[in-house]
């Protein structure tokens, strides 16, 4: 079984573009980092800054589910969140060093240096909560994408688009969802009118950042065909992704 998920996972990676993983993984470590400052709070509304990058990892999530499937989408993102995990550990390690941040050299305020080591160290429970919604909403966008895809007769771009901002509607709700629940319900002291709410305004705003991407998202999976990328994985698991000339062309 270990070895199958080894191998499987040496196939996938080298299959998608290595540029494709890289903005993923950093799209997550650094969504996690932005989440710790408010950008908007509202009795209705309650944003973080890491909306400005979260609708990068969905993105990618689709590009990915659209050439390879759900279980590479998934497997991607098991693997962002294992160094998301890695890069926070060596963040909390490093904020237990009693070295200064350079922004004390500028301030003089031992306050500051504390702050700053608080915000990198962070707090347990935002990041088992953060890992845990990313992990739930991944397999929920990428089943959604997937399952809708096959019901589509068309492949142009208003299936990609029907697919992806159905599916990330969805997965972004459930992950505001599930990380309101386990943290800003449980020690935050969040209402369950606020959760809710919170949840779906959320998942509309993300929504609309990756609306704005989503024709560039649709031509680089299209290169993807054409220049018959990944096509290991794909004879890997069955060759269900794999199109004809023909089906390139519509």
């Amino acid at each position: 079984m270990l070895n199958r998920i080894v191998r499987d996972y040496k196939v996938l990676l080298r299959s998608i573009p290595s540029a494709t993983v890289a903005l993923f993984v950093v799209s997550v470590v650094v969504m996690n980092l932005l989440a710790n400052k408010e950008l908007v709070s509202l009795p209705w509304l309650a944003l973080d800054c890491g909306v400005s990058v979260s609708w990068v990892s969905f993105l990618c999530m689709d590009m990915i589910c659209k050439r390879f499937g759900a279980r590479a989408s998934v497997e991607v993102s098991v693997l962002a969140e294992g160094i998301n995990l890695a890069v926070c550990a060596l963040f909390w390690l490093m904020s237990l060093t009693p070295g200064m941040w350079g922004a004390y050299y500028d301030t003089g305020s031992l306050e500051v240096n504390a702050a700053l080591n608080a915000t990198f160290g962070g707090s347990w429970y935002v990041v088992v909560g953060s890992m845990v919604s990313m992990l739930v909403s991944s397999v929920v966008n990428s089943l959604t994408n997937e399952g809708i895809g096959r019901l589509l007769r068309r492949d142009g771009f208003a299936a990609f688009a029907t697919r992806s901002y159905v599916s990330t509607l969805a997965g972004q709700f459930v992950d505001n969802l599930t990380f309101a629940i386990l943290v800003s319900h449980a020690f935050f002291g969040w209402s369950w009118a606020q959760v809710i709410g919170c949840s779906l305004t959320g998942a509309l705003v993300e929504l609309l950042c990756e609306v704005f991407l989503s024709p560039v998202g649709f031509r680089v999976v299209r290169g993807w065909e054409r220049e018959h990328v990944g096509e290991e994985y794909l004879r890997l698991h069955g060759g269900a992704g794999l199109a004809t000339e023909g089906e390139l062309a519509r």
